[in-house]
């Protein structure tokens, strides 16, 4: 099984770096987790804020994987927990399928793009910052697989 996290925004700070690699590096290869980066546009006071989004949301849609399921990460989504996502994310393995996962820039998901998703997944009803769910989405991987292997991770 192969997971995409399709994130918008480039350059991060090394703590969030380090962070999400700490954890894609613990998954095993046939549970593999790899972060497909689209760059931010530079906002300024006079941009088009809607068109740098379209734009964003154009070459996230073409980061996916053929055949994948997607999941767009929003704020309204499904909320699961951990034993939830990973009872899904057993079953879409036991399945043969691959997953991209969308998370939008500072602005967060045009509509268009957010509802092309076949699953929309709440983190929290907070807002939280962008950088900060790479994290989290590569933690809650790490400890949904581990629950599906009876790792002792999570307790």
């Amino acid at each position: 099984m192969r997971i995409r996290l399709i994130a918008v925004g480039q350059k991060m700070p090394s703590w969030v770096t380090e962070g999400y690699n700490e954890y894609a590096r613990r998954l095993p290869a046939g549970f593999s987790l790899e972060l497909c980066e689209i760059p931010l546009n530079k906002r300024s006071k006079n941009c088009d804020v809607q068109r740098f989004r379209a734009r964003e949301g154009e070459q996230m849609l073409a980061a996916i994987g053929k055949g994948d399921r997607v999941i767009a990460l929003e704020v309204k989504g499904r909320e699961w927990s951990t034993e939830q996502l990973a009872d899904k994310i057993g079953q879409w393995h036991d399945n043969g399928e691959n997953i991209s996962l969308l998370v939008g820039g500072p602005e967060g998901m045009l509509p268009e793009i957010s509802n092309k998703a076949d699953v929309k997944w709440s983190l929290s009803p907070l807002t939280l910052p962008h950088p900060m769910v790479r994290i989290m989405v590569a933690e809650q991987l790490y400890r949904a697989w581990s629950i599906l292997n009876n790792h002792p991770y999570h307790r």
